[in-house]
């Protein structure tokens, strides 16, 4: 379903204000709750919304080496391969792709270089692994991020000082009582983010 100009300022505000609660997030977007729980359930129902656990950082896990590594698979063998890699606790995450470069790329954190090198090695010994290239992550230029995409597929409205963000109740205090539909619930409908990036803490 083509999302509206309020799916658009729903995703913008839960985007840039993850742990705030139904109530408030009504009163901004001046709706009733009742409303807003409505949108909220039929995106994630239409998988716009996914819901993720915490982003845990690698680097705080002690890997802040991050390497993105090209797998060339022989023939018939991808399925293989692929499932072999989710048995690789360092792989963070692993793709089909199209190309010359390779038919699988991974993103693999390490504590420093020479686990770096025993995680490589690892993985030349899967069967079904013809080569592989691999690039080091030297600095990350771009986090992780949605809320552009978001904005550019309507305009935002105005919210609240940015001052307040990210500052939300999440017992439900901030509600002014009186919208349609609000029970008095103060749900927290925070999300969290996917794990992911070059030697950043959210990957």
């Amino acid at each position: 379903m083509p999302l509206d100009a309020l799916d658009a300022r729903i995703l913008r505000l839960l985007l840039d204000r993850p742990r705030t609660s139904v109530r408030e997030y009504a009163r901004i977007l001046g709706v009733a709750r009742g409303t807003l729980q409505a949108r909220l359930e039929r995106l994630e129902r239409d998988g716009v919304i996914v819901m993720a656990g915490p982003r845990v950082s690698p680097v705080a896990l002690g890997h802040p080496v991050l390497a993105f590594v090209r797998i060339e698979v022989a023939h018939g063998h991808l399925d293989d391969v692929g499932d072999a890699l989710a048995a690789v606790p360092e792989i963070v995450e692993a793709f089909s792709i199209t190309g010359s470069g390779g038919d699988l790329l991974t993103r693999v954190v390490a504590r420093d270089n020479a686990h770096l090198e025993g995680v490589i090695q690892r993985l030349g010994r899967l069967p079904g692994v013809v080569r592989m290239r691999t690039e080091i992550a030297l600095s990350e230029r771009v986090p992780h991020r949605v809320l552009p995409l978001v904005e550019s597929l309507s305009p935002g409205p105005e919210t609240e000082p940015a001052a307040a963000a990210g500052t939300g109740p999440l017992d439900g205090g901030g509600g002014d009582g009186g919208e349609g539909g609000d029970d008095g619930d103060g749900d927290d409908v925070g999300r969290g983010g996917d794990g992911d990036g070059a030697q950043r803490d959210a990957r």
